[in-house]
């Protein structure tokens, strides 16, 4: 590791942005991430503010030696975006978003959250599949595919993406579509961060303005996630909902005796028309008896602020993730049975439906290989206390080990943790070997490996 005085005035002369390294009164907070499980100890912190900073941050790790890391939202739960005594690229000053309403596009810098994205996107009445968080990393959540409210009408997130200008491991800047680097367009649609540094992403965009949205909360009963596949199968694919097993929260809208208690909850989000709404509720009624519920019309942004609060930074996340092509019985034993004994509030298990809009993509025109899942299990627990996380993560791998055999072999690699490496090449399946083959163009020395690696 070589951190002398002399190369660091070097990479301080060739960006705008700040570095920081160990000693400056704001390293403690440059090397903070979302997730406070992981407190590392980067040597440098290179606060980008274009490409250009990007590419010398690039170069400089290469040429001494250090292990990098990309940090765009910093929402990695496996603590991907920081790394022990390396670099750390840090884009949270890149959060620019450009649309175009005639085209219906908008071209995103590499470091904008959701939150960025649909403010500006919604000024125009448009937006594209996004995360259920605002302050979810747009680069981060695409490149691992992409799930979120309007999937079942739109696909994911990468399925919308239309290019994008990545640095290279040479620190070179290439600009891919379809016609441009088509292998590396193709691999950057679900195969993670292994190709490089998007800093600037560009999306197909489709009309979306209200939503009817919100909670219905039941009790945790095997009956209500059977109803709700139902729902899923029979709806329309404006009609998205996500099942979240938790204790009940502390909200108004929730009867204090539920509070805390285990509970079934269909986090829907329906981007048809208004009159449909009574509808909507109808079928949300027919899942169980409703204990407490929160929905109403809204703006698109505002579906995804309603958990901000209950998940800011510095709380301690383990996940694990699962596909699945139907919700068998089986696997709702699993989830009752865990679902009885979630650890903490801030912990829950979240079903999202893959299907819809998911399934018009093949499994090979991307790299995002499960395009015959329905639901995508992400598990896990959510803690405060550090004393508790021996206990969290051993619940968190008894359960994922639980709902293995009614499961396929893959998950999605947004919710993998670090040490899931073993399952990357079935994450990918059919798309592996391709995969390493970009992989190998790009990167071969595998300069992004603090990612669900492909090995080159």
């Amino acid at each position: 590791m070589t951190t002398t005085t002399e190369p660091l005035d070097t990479l301080r002369g060739a960006v705008r942005g700040t570095v920081v390294t160990r000693g400056d009164p704001s390293y403690d907070v440059s090397r903070r991430v979302y997730n406070a499980l992981h407190d590392r100890r980067p040597a440098v912190v290179v606060h980008a503010v274009d490409a250009a900073d990007v590419s010398a941050a690039v170069r400089y790790a290469r040429e001494h030696a250090l292990p990098l890391a990309v940090r765009g939202g910093s929402h990695s739960v496996a603590g991907f975006g920081t790394v022990d005594d390396g670099l750390v690229v840090d884009l949270s000053r890149m959060r620019g978003v450009r649309v175009d309403p005639e085209a219906r596009t908008a071209r995103a810098a590499g470091g904008a959250t959701w939150g960025d994205f649909n403010h500006a996107t919604h000024a125009f009445g448009l937006a594209t599949t996004g995360g259920v968080v605002s302050t979810t990393g747009v680069g981060g959540l695409t490149l691992g595919g992409g799930m979120g409210h309007l999937a079942r009408r739109s696909g994911l997130s990468c399925d919308n993406l239309v290019a994008a200008d990545v640095v290279t491991a040479e620190g070179t800047l290439v600009a891919c579509d379809a016609e441009r680097h088509p292998d590396l367009f193709w691999a950057l649609r679900g195969g993670g961060g292994n190709f490089g540094v998007a800093v600037s992403l560009a999306y197909r965009l489709q009309p979306v303005s209200d939503v009817f949205g919100g909670l219905s909360c039941y009790p945790l009963d095997g009956d209500v996630a059977r109803a709700w596949a139902r729902l899923i199968a029979d709806s329309p694919e404006e009609l998205n909902s996500i099942l979240v097993i938790a204790l009940g929260p502390e909200e108004p809208f929730l009867p204090e005796r539920w509070h805390g208690r285990p509970i079934c909850a269909a986090f829907t989000c329906f981007s048809g028309p208004e009159t449909e709404d009574g509808k909507v509720l109808a079928r949300l009624d027919g899942l169980g008896p409703v204990v407490g519920r929160f929905m109403e019309r809204m703006p698109y942004p505002v579906i995804n602020t309603l958990f901000d609060e209950q998940l800011p930074p510095g709380l301690r996340h383990y996940w694990k993730g699962r596909f699945s092509r139907e919700l068998s019985d089986g696997a709702i034993d699993v989830h009752m049975e865990f679902g009885g004994t979630m650890p903490s509030m801030e912990s829950d298990t979240a079903i999202f439906p893959i299907d819809g809009a998911c399934h018009r993509v093949g499994p090979e025109e991307t790299a995002f290989a499960y395009r015959d899942a329905v639901f995508s299990h992400s598990i896990g627990a959510t803690w405060t206390d550090p004393a508790d996380s021996e206990h969290d993560i051993a619940w968190t791998r008894a359960y994922d080990e639980a709902l293995r055999p009614h499961t396929q072999e893959g998950g999605y690699v947004n919710f993998m943790d670090a040490d899931d490496q073993d399952r990357t090449r079935g994450n990918y399946r059919q798309n592996w070997d391709r995969l390493r083959t970009v992989k190998r163009r790009y990167d071969p020395d595998n300069v992004f490996r603090l990612n669900q690696n492909i090995v080159p």
